[in-house]
């Protein structure tokens, strides 16, 4: 990926480059940028559209499953030509057509506790589009040994919820969701525009961390209740007796 900005950059980035902050070199930025996408469906759709959109160099997106005709009323990079297509690949063709000028890989792999350091690497920053908790605090727990930030995200009905984990120094997805809680049983309910804005705010926190330009929801826990339209942010707090991050030598 060129270390430089060509003038296809300037005249395609031109609007966000004026943002205050941001300029030519918060742009160079996230071209130089690798991103892991966890789940190419409802919030990776938007995640990864938009940071596609945005120019960030690298993008990887991790998802094992295959596009299915239920899928299509929230997950935007896959279409109905598209059923029986593993969403990875979908979703990398959807990528590419939007922006050619960016680096897009794609993994039809199935994310566990096995193949998480294989598969995540050392990227930039991870988002966690990931649809089961077990899945999830697999990678949470991979990005707090890995010191690697990660921007955590969950739907439901038209509900939804983000978060910004920067282990040591934010709690992690432990500290707030039990590890050892349930299995979910049964597909979620959910309506497309759900994970739309949730998956939007990511993409949003993600090109801010990556950029450097305002704040993240570190230590926060942002929550949108769709029904009522309202949105609240809470503080939380890292669970000193926490299995993942409350070892004194995690800091």
């Amino acid at each position: 990926m060129g270390r430089e900005l060509t003038s296809y950059d300037l005249t395609r980035y031109v609007r966000q480059i004026a943002i205050e902050g941001w300029g030519e070199s918060g742009q160079l930025k996230l071209k130089s940028a690798s991103v892991f996408i966890a789940g190419a469906g409802g919030l990776g759709s938007p995640v990864a559209l938009y940071l596609a959109a945005a120019g960030v160099g690298r993008l990887v997106l991790c998802d094992s499953d295959a596009v299915e005709l239920s899928n299509l009323n929230r997950q935007i990079m896959h279409a109905d030509e598209r059923i029986g297509e593993q969403k990875a690949l979908s979703a990398g063709r959807t990528l590419r057509t939007l922006n050619p000028s960016i680096e897009v890989v794609t993994l039809a792999e199935y994310l566990s506790a096995e193949s998480v350091e294989r598969l995540v690497g050392v990227p930039d920053i991870v988002v966690d589009c990931l649809d089961t908790f077990a899945t999830r605090h697999i990678l949470n727990a991979y990005c707090v040994r890995a010191r690697v930030p990660l921007v955590h995200a969950g739907v439901m009905g038209l509900m939804g919820q983000v978060t910004f984990i920067d282990s040591p120094h934010t709690p992690c997805l432990a500290c707030m969701i039990p590890v050892d809680q349930p299995t979910e049983s049964g597909p979620t309910p959910v309506s497309g525009p759900a994970p739309g804005i949730i998956g939007s705010i990511q993409a949003l926190e993600v090109l801010k961390y990556l950029t450097g330009i305002g704040d993240t929801l570190r230590g926060r826990l942002l929550i949108m209740d769709g029904l009522d339209m309202r949105f609240d942010a809470i503080d939380v707090d890292k669970n000193p007796e926490c299995p993942i991050c409350g070892s004194p030598s995690l800091g």
